[in-house]
């Protein structure tokens, strides 16, 4: 099965270029559609000097618009029978592709999450953003019987159809309760597998606030009740 792999970005400058190194390097047929959200450190201009290379579509967002959007902006370019989701950090391992495919290559699968708590040798420090996930985890499993542990994963792979099949509405960090809602409500099961993790602190460049926590716990509430 042919992989698209979405890759939204925005000020990563310090890490896209091992990013998509270790993305180019997994043994799975794929392309891979990054998705530049006006970036101002530098992250734009090397993305735009990528040119053609084989395999690798480049999107460059005219303003910022958030992570939602990217991913949104880069889901009618897909041409893969998988969907995954990457961050643009090196929080996750890309080798982890395989793991996140199989299900839905198995036919066990439409919508696959890569658990970062279902792996005990992932360092997980108790912060805010541990909270938060605990949070919305529970939420989701309480609003839309998910039975999961990790809603806020980053690795979200979909039969292609599926996502695009989703009338998304996200612009910003809201995309994963939206899309954690919505695929439950459309009767789809998710089933998890282990995945790698490195923890980034907000000093390293993790972007996620206390704002978009919030944001992210009355996305579930109002999909719960809306379409």
């Amino acid at each position: 099965m042919k992989l698209s792999v979405i890759i939204p970005v925005y000020n990563e400058v310090n890490t896209i270029r091992e990013l998509l190194s270790r993305v180019e390097a997994v043994d799975i047929q794929k392309e891979i559609i990054l998705v530049d959200d006006f970036s101002t450190d530098g992250t734009r201009e090397y993305l735009a000097s990528l040119g053609n290379r084989p395999g690798l579509k480049v999107i460059l967002h005219e303003r910022n618009m958030g992570k939602g959007r990217a991913i949104r902006t880069a889901i009618p370019h897909v041409a893969g029978d998988v969907v995954v989701i990457q961050d643009a950090d090196l929080e996750y391992d890309p080798q982890d592709y395989h793991k996140l495919v199989a299900p839905i290559a198995e036919g066990r699968a439409s919508v696959v999450y890569g658990s970062r708590y279902s792996n005990p040798e992932n360092e997980l420090p108790f912060t805010r953003f541990k909270v938060a996930v605990l949070l919305l985890t529970a939420m989701a499993n309480v609003l839309f019987r998910a039975r999961i542990t990790d809603e806020a994963t980053c690795y979200k792979a979909f039969k292609s159809e599926v996502l695009k099949g989703i009338p998304l509405k996200c612009e910003r960090f809201e995309f994963c309760p939206e899309v954690t809602a919505k695929v439950r409500k459309r009767g789809y099961r998710i089933v998890e597998v282990p995945i790698s993790f490195r923890y980034r602190t907000a000093k390293e460049g993790k972007k996620i606030g206390w704002r978009d926590g919030v944001e992210a716990v009355l996305t579930l509430i109002k999909y719960r009740f809306t379409d």
